[in-house]
């Protein structure tokens, strides 16, 4: 069997389908849009949220320092925040002067003028906040009662950080807006599951994370609560790991959004948790904002499929090592974009639609065949549907290492192992799906157990020993691969998987599968005449012979 983890009981879901006063308070806000698209009015929600944040975590750093004036402290220097790393909030941006005023027809204008003065005296923020309020067709009365909502949660004190009050409703905000936005809404929000099973599988506690096309940085956000949950104390950080709550995560964040708008959701979403980051805006392909830079981790989930990404304008890229990918179809140029950008021991987890599995159209096939065969395909999984907003279609995952004879794990040369995890997950809605935490736990440690030898001590000490499981994983070779034309498929090497026999001999099975075959038979025969007798009656059919 393939490993699992430890036994625990059922806890509630974290991966996106949280239900509390997130959904609380979601239902209120939401209940304020009117006929607003959700689009747009995910951005004013959203901006309050964060004006609300930097407001709270100011105040009570104002309470601080005026209880200390005898002593010299200035409320109203800014060095007094900014030295505990709290944004400096102007009087005109205070959140007391705006709830005063939420009823005032000049709400609108008193907001963007807040957001404004922010930005100018907080250079980290320049050009992220939205200043459009003051909008006619933004519904001022709306907008002061959604103020006064927000007014009433705490989420940038220090109880409130300590709890990541805002992270959690920010995040689930994302996704309701995601859902609500259908299609357009995966532009900008992956499915927590699916960002939480990456980050599970290649464990970026140290060094360079990059995202090409980051979205509003969830696989950032990701990372970093997975180091943090791998430092509070239980001794399960890899040799050389931080101890609990002593230093900040020890990893430098390096992305790329080409979205405007979206770029602003991410620049925001990092400052909420207090992550730094060099998150550019750009398009990826064609003005690539980290040329130079080598990631020892890439964690992506790439727009699906995209035919408008101007190829035909790159056809001698450097970034084709393997293959000029089709002009009609991104997928295999966001696979190179993340090759060429690994560092020599780096690791890439990534999203892409199935048919880059199997593919052979417009050279896709041989640009597979080349990375299979350069070694670099350390592990598939193939997912369920309806994981993400934006498509019903199921999705893969594919694990890319440059270096698979590093002493970190075994030597993985000539081997790829294959996950079937399209069985995993429980439905949350009628047409969401998300995996469970043990559904995630067992696929990492199922990949961790094949890529570490038994025994060996580190962050995978407990992911036991790593054995095929018809129906969910198998460790094929290169030379099995090849026979399968490099079509990466996890369900053509897993198999089926193995039917429990209950030890009934087989005569006596058919015996009594015949028997209970029978009776169905003559109870379907009687109710035919049942039928057919009150057909008859009611004048239709024809009479029983």
């Amino acid at each position: 069997m393939s490993p699992r983890p430890r036994s625990t009981k059922p806890s509630p879901s974290k991966n996106g389908a949280t239900i509390g006063y997130e959904a609380q308070l979601w239902q209120m806000a939401d209940a304020l849009r009117g006929s607003m698209d959700a689009a747009e009015y995910k951005h004013v929600v959203l901006g309050l949220i964060f004006l609300k944040y930097i407001s709270d975590a100011f105040e009570e750093r104002h309470a601080v320092l005026v209880g200390e004036m005898a002593e010299g402290a200035d409320p109203e220097d800014p060095d007094e925040y900014r030295s505990q790393n709290i944004f400096w909030v102007p009087r005109e941006a205070r959140w007391t002067l705006l709830k005063a005023q939420a009823k005032q027809p000049t709400i609108g204008q008193l907001v963007d003028d807040a957001m404004a003065a922010i930005e100018r005296d907080n250079p980290a923020l320049k050009g992220v906040l939205p200043r459009d309020y003051a909008r006619p067709v933004l519904d001022k009365t709306r907008l002061g009662q959604l103020i006064d909502l927000i007014s009433n949660i705490k989420v940038g004190d220090e109880a409130s950080r300590a709890k990541d009050v805002l992270g959690r409703v920010y995040e689930y905000f994302l996704s309701q807006f995601a859902s609500a936005e259908g299609k357009k809404g995966g532009e900008f929000y992956t499915a927590r599951c699916v960002v939480k099973l990456l980050v599970e599988m290649i464990e970026p506690y140290r060094g360079r994370v990059y995202d090409p096309c980051c979205g509003s940085a969830g696989m950032f956000v990701q990372s970093i609560e997975f180091i943090r949950a791998h430092a509070k104390g239980n001794g399960n950080l890899p040799a050389g790991g931080q101890a609990a709550g002593k230093t900040k995560p020890d990893i430098s964040i390096f992305g790329q959004e080409s979205n405007y708008t979206t770029w602003r959701l991410a620049k925001m979403n990092l400052a909420i948790r207090g992550i730094d980051g060099q998150i550019a805006h750009g398009d990826t392909f064609h003005n690539d904002r980290h040329p130079d830079l080598k990631a020892d981790f890439i964690l992506a989930n790439p727009p699906f499929n995209v035919s408008d990404w101007g190829g035909e304008r790159l056809r001698d890229d450097k970034r084709w090592k393997y293959g000029a990918p089709p002009v009609g179809n991104a997928n295999f140029a966001w696979v190179q974009h993340i090759v060429h950008h690994l560092a020599p021991s780096g690791v890439a987890g990534f999203v892409l639609a199935n048919g880059s599995m199997s593919s052979n159209q417009s050279g896709e096939g041989e640009i597979r065949k080349n990375l299979v065969e350069a070694d670099l395909v350390d592990c598939m999984v193939a997912l369920p549907g309806q994981l993400f907003y934006s498509t019903q279609i199921p999705v893969c995952l594919w694990f890319l290492a440059r270096d698979r004879k590093d002493g970190k794990f075994r030597d993985r040369r000539g081997q790829v192992l294959f996950i079937d995890a399209r069985k995993m997950g429980r439905m949350v809605d009628r047409t969401h799906r998300e995996l469970t935490d043990e559904d995630i736990a067992r696929i990492a440690a199922t990949y961790h157990a094949w890529r570490l030898p038994a025994g060996k001590a580190g962050g995978e000490k407990d992911a036991g020993e790593y054995k095929d499981t018809p129906g969910f994983c198998k460790s094929a070779s290169l030379d099995e691969i090849r026979r399968h034309g490099h079509v990466l498929t996890p369900g053509r090497y897993v198999g089926a998987e193995k039917v429990e026999d209950n030890g009934e001999p087989f005569e006596e099975k058919m015996k009594r599968l015949v028997k209970t075959l029978r009776e169905q038979q003559a109870e379907a025969a009687k109710l035919d005449e049942i039928i057919a007798r009150n057909l008859q009656e009611l004048g239709f059919g024809e009479p029983q012979t």
